[in-house]
């Protein structure tokens, strides 16, 4: 029983708490994937992007020198073609930064050869993430870029300008090489920056999905297990108390069937006493033998009434809460005495009462089947062949326990029975008691969490104490 209360005692942490956890850790997980895959996404549209943007700027580059020495129209027109894709993608982030109309930008970036599926992705990227260092960084290399691409428009403009009048010198073409080619250097610099800042954040970020996945299937894994730990305890628990309760039920269906079988003997025996009696009395002419009939008629009827009583302090004791109550034990013992004076040489027997302990905090009822039952039961056991009968009644403190003291000279009790004195139904002389009292006694003691102990020798006398714990006491 000890180890049940342990585990009743061991408290569990709230399994509503862990059901909790375990959700906001799988939609957290389940969101931080969600934004941590569409960042990627947006990434790789960026990376893709850039290779358009690369690719058109160097066809662009390549398409204004054949021009610049050719002086083809099919090679302007394919450089403005290619040239649009760089501006396009400019058009989308001046457009983005100024926080403008989102259409605008979608335009930019089509011309710009984005896919139009990755479109979404591209401005959500920018628009939630441009002032995060690694997007910062490379949406400023993209604006150098931008400029470069705007010297390399302003350059083909005059180029085509003097094509046109026909004012091109070979000098002018030796120049107009040099700086397209310088640009095209620095173009190259800057979108190779731009590729590696993205890069650089891919990488960051899938650090940190690593970091967060493990952390929240971690916080999931062991959240699941102290769930699993407790519903196994709880089950322990529940098993254990199952069998403690199927052993009380066994325990109380024995008692039951003793019970049944014993008080429906000793409900009836009275019964057939009296009828047997009154029909010997209805036969019977001496007056003094009829009132010795009737005198043994009452006593029939006094043990029905003191086994009834003793059922009744019965189921008392085993239905009935404890509860905790200042209790007078002066004032319990004057009641029983009085109470129990119709027994048999109860008015031949001398009460002597020594209370050093009166007021303690106990169980009221308990405790007065309690004394009831010790006092009924030095009354019914006392020797009427002694000059002197005595029931002698202490209350005390000592070791630290409060203690009631219940002796007498009665006829005492024989070693051979001491030990059973406690059971259901054990009685030494079933004339003079139902022996349902000291067990009910026994029931009663322990329910107030105390002890009782018993001195007895035969024919010299017996002695009860019942020790009560001092935390009672008031």
């Amino acid at each position: 029983m000890s180890k049940l209360q342990d585990l009743r005692n061991f408290r569990f942490p709230n399994v509503f708490v862990l059901i909790l956890i375990i959700f906001i850790s799988c939609a957290l997980l389940i969101c931080i994937n969600f934004f941590t895959i569409k960042i990627l996404s947006a990434n790789r549209a960026y990376i893709n992007g850039e290779s358009h943007y690369s690719k058109s700027q160097k066809d662009a580059s390549r398409h204004l020198i054949t021009y610049l020495y050719t002086k083809k129209p099919n090679q302007w027109k394919l450089y403005c073609e290619e040239l649009k894709v760089p501006q396009g993608d400019g058009t989308a982030r001046i457009t983005l930064l100024k926080a403008g109309d989102n259409d605008i930008a979608r335009k930019g970036l089509l011309v710009g050869r984005n896919h139009e599926d990755d479109l979404d992705d591209i401005i959500w990227l920018f628009d939630n993430f441009k002032e995060v260092s690694f997007l910062s960084k490379a949406i400023d290399e993209w604006g150098k870029g931008d400029q470069l691409i705007f010297k390399l428009f302003i350059i083909g403009e005059q180029i085509n300008a003097k094509i046109n009048r026909n004012l091109l010198t070979p000098k002018d073409q030796k120049q107009y090489l040099k700086e397209i080619s310088s640009i095209s250097d620095q173009l190259t610099i800057n979108e190779r920056n731009f590729s590696n800042l993205l890069g650089e954040g891919t990488r960051k970020i899938k650090d940190l999905l690593i970091f967060t996945n493990v952390f929240f299937i971690l916080v999931i894994i062991c959240s699941v297990c102290l769930y699993y730990s407790i519903m196994v305890k709880r089950l322990l628990i529940s098993k254990k108390e199952t069998e403690v309760k199927n052993e009380n039920l066994i325990i109380v269906n024995r008692e039951l069937d003793r019970f049944v079988y014993s008080a429906s003997h000793d409900l009836r025996s009275p019964i057939t006493s009296l009828k047997g009696l009154i029909e010997i009395t209805s036969l019977e002419d001496d007056l003094s033998q009829i009132r010795n009939y009737l005198q043994m008629m009452h006593h029939s009827l006094a043990r029905q009434d003191q086994f009834i009583s003793d059922i009744i302090d019965y189921s008392k004791n085993k239905r009935k809460e404890v509860i905790m109550e200042p209790v007078s034990l002066k004032e319990l013992f004057n009641e029983a005495i009085i109470q129990l004076m119709y027994i048999e040489n109860a008015n031949r027997i001398k009460f002597t009462q020594e209370h050093l302990v009166d007021q303690i905090e106990s169980d009221g009822l308990r405790l007065k089947i309690i004394i009831n039952n010790l006092i009924s039961n030095a009354i019914k056991y006392s020797d009427a062949s002694k000059e002197e009968m005595f029931i002698s009644i202490k209350t005390y403190f000592s070791d630290g326990l409060n203690k009631i003291e219940v002796s007498d000279n009665g006829i005492g009790i024989n070693d051979k029975d001491k030990e059973n004195i406690f059971e259901m139904y054990f009685g030494t002389n079933k004339n003079k008691g139902s022996g349902l009292g000291l067990y009910i006694v026994k029931e009663a003691v322990e329910n107030i969490k105390g002890d009782i102990s018993v001195f007895s020798e035969s024919t010299v006398g017996s002695k009860f104490i019942v020790t009560i714990p001092h935390s009672h006491a008031i």
